[in-house]
């Protein structure tokens, strides 16, 4: 699921890289005061070494090392292994949604002390992670949208609805992502057609949803895994619509290519990643203070006018102007992936894609 992720991230990484415009001082190395943190490799952790562990350091005297994280699930198979042996390549770890229900099976997260963030009661409920019986897994790190893109010499009119995907005029127009984990196209498809994502809980209501998405496969030119080569041939107009990160279209926008973002009427999906805490960790003290940190509005600010993630707190309590914020987020419901069915139905979900979808 992480794949198609990271290599976006490793784009958005150049931008607050660059635009480091203050030199950061060097870490203080805290003699009994350490924490190790797992980020996305590349740029995205090339930022947060630039921009964010600095000034944490100096504002806690907690020393940071951060660890470049693999993609997908081999972390998460990493972080296993090593808890068996009482061992933690990192304390904390950015996770996906799906791979912080997957370590959950395991009791491999420590469940996190909520008192202990300041702005818990600031966090949009979505964002916190849960264990069945209420225990805190993992908190919102970092947010983006996935929205409906278009090359606008192409198509003059924004699109208002994601139906445009399965209209007629655009036979061998579009790129999709590739997989049901990271493109969340059946949770697009229940949203658009059949009242909403709670459709896909029972068997008859996710082969309607599976049914509906095979009527757009004349449609598509591109099912893609690597985000670089359908961002050119949206530039270009060679392939006009489709959807992509809203973040990365931002960019190619500011950078004069004549591309648009669209939030649906039925809303942006909304993707995510969580800070988990391993259990074999013994930095716990550490860990609540790095979440916490993490979780001030203009730290949540400085990471959207940097990288372009959506704050992961109320807007109110927001040092975003409505410019800023409407660049990163929008006010229209999102479309919550429905992470529960790529752990719970994986298999059945992969094969019926393969076979119906992307086949």
């Amino acid at each position: 699921m992480m794949e198609t992720s990271l290599s976006r991230r490793t784009v958005l990484g150049a931008g607050i890289a660059a635009a480091g415009t203050l030199a950061m001082p060097a870490v203080l190395r805290a003699q009994d005061k350490s924490l190790k943190v797992g980020v996305y490799g590349g740029y995205f952790k090339k930022s947060f070494d630039s921009h964010i562990f600095p000034d944490f350091t100096k504002a806690t005297g907690i020393a940071v090392e951060s660890v470049a994280e693999p993609t997908g699930e081999a972390w998460l198979v990493q972080l296993e292994q090593a808890a068996k042996a009482g061992q933690a390549p990192a304390d904390l770890s950015m996770m996906s949604q799906t791979t912080t229900l997957k370590g959950q099976a395991t009791e491999l997260w420590t469940p996190l002390d909520t008192s202990k963030f300041k702005h818990y009661g600031d966090l949009l409920p979505r964002f916190i992670n849960k264990y069945p019986d209420g225990r805190v897994a993992g908190i919102g790190a970092v947010a983006w949208w996935i929205t409906l893109v278009s090359n606008t010499d192409v198509f003059k009119e924004a699109p208002t609805s994601w139906a445009a995907l399965w209209e007629d005029d655009k036979k061998d127009k579009l790129g999709l992502l590739a997989l049901a984990s990271n493109s969340f196209l059946l949770e697009v498809t229940a949203k658009t057609f059949f009242g909403g994502t709670d459709a896909l809980s029972t068997a008859d209501g996710l082969d309607k949803a599976f049914a509906k998405l095979a009527e757009v496969k004349p449609n598509v030119r591109l099912w893609y895994r690597d985000e670089a080569q359908f961002e050119q041939a949206l530039k270009s107009g060679e392939i006009p619509m489709g959807q992509y990160y809203h973040d990365v279209t931002g960019l190619a926008i500011a950078d004069g290519f004549h591309v648009r973002s669209t939030f649906p009427k039925e809303g942006g999906i909304q993707d995510s990643g969580n800070w988990c805490l391993s259990r074999a960790s013994k930095k716990v003290d550490e860990a609540h203070a790095f979440i916490d940190y993490m979780s001030q509005p203009s730290i949540q600010g400085l990471m959207s006018r940097k990288v372009g993630t959506q704050p992961t707190l109320k807007k109110e309590v927001l040092d975003l102007n409505e410019k800023e914020f409407a660049a990163v987020s929008s006010d229209i419901e999102p479309i919550i992936p429905r992470y529960d069915l790529y752990t719970s139905k994986a298999d059945e979900i992969n094969q019926k894609w393969t076979e119906l979808i992307v086949g």
